[in-house]
């Protein structure tokens, strides 16, 4: 029998996935299409903060998030002294800390698979009279599809699985910011065994079936 607190957090880590994969593609595939096509001034700047929390251990990522929306925090301050209200310890902290850990994956993978474009396709269109945000969207998105549905699924992994950030901002609240990484830490300290395989297992067969989603999307985008 699945307890409430099981319950909530395997629906709360498929919400805060599900969310923070959307925020990656509005975000993540505009920025790879940018870096993989244009030369702009502090380019290697956004490409190594993009890049950051992938290498970063994700408690020091999640210092930097609290930094930035804690109660203290650069926006987060002004943002409580004037509303009362603080993202830190709700399940959008949850999302936000999620987006960004995850954000990396789908860059770096869109990006590549806007670099394996054909340019001379591009440039027919352009002789064609289509604009560059026609052409994004009419020859480069189709043809980079693949890459980058592999890059959302990589990002929905990562999200499903995050943990360090999301402990340091969100918390760890059970039926509140408890996702399933979470649960299964607690659980493990608490030596509720029975909760804690039920959810490594949901876990790891969910990490399988992205790896080979995730493998056969990148096959047929080379």
């Amino acid at each position: 029998m699945v307890s409430p607190d099981t319950a909530s957090a395997l629906l709360l880590s498929i919400r805060v996935a599900a969310l923070a994969t959307l925020l990656n593609a509005l975000v993540g595939i505009p920025l790879a299409y940018l870096l993989a096509r244009r030369r702009f001034r502090g380019r290697g700047l956004v490409d190594l903060l993009t890049t950051l929390p992938l290498v970063l251990p994700p408690t020091v990522t999640g210092y930097y998030l609290i930094v930035l929306l804690g109660r203290r925090g650069w926006l987060g301050g002004p943002i409580y002294q004037a509303t009362g209200w603080s993202v830190a310890f709700t399940w959008y902290a949850a999302v936000v800390a999620a987006t960004v850990m995850a954000l990396p994956l789908l860059v770096r993978t869109a990006k590549a698979a806007f670099e394996s474009i054909d340019r001379d396709l591009e440039r027919a269109s352009y002789t064609l009279g289509r604009s560059e945000l026609r052409t994004a969207l009419e020859v480069s998105l189709p043809l980079a599809r693949n890459g980058i549905l592999a890059g959302l699924v990589l990002a929905f992994a990562r999200a499903l699985g995050e943990f360090g950030a999301t402990l340091m901002l969100a918390g760890n609240i059970p039926g509140k910011t408890a996702t399933v990484p979470l649960a299964i830490y607690t659980a493990a300290q608490t030596g509720d065994d029975a909760t804690a395989l039920l959810l490594v297992g949901v876990l790891t067969v969910l990490s399988c079936a992205v790896i080979v989603a995730a493998n056969r999307l990148g096959a047929r985008a080379t």
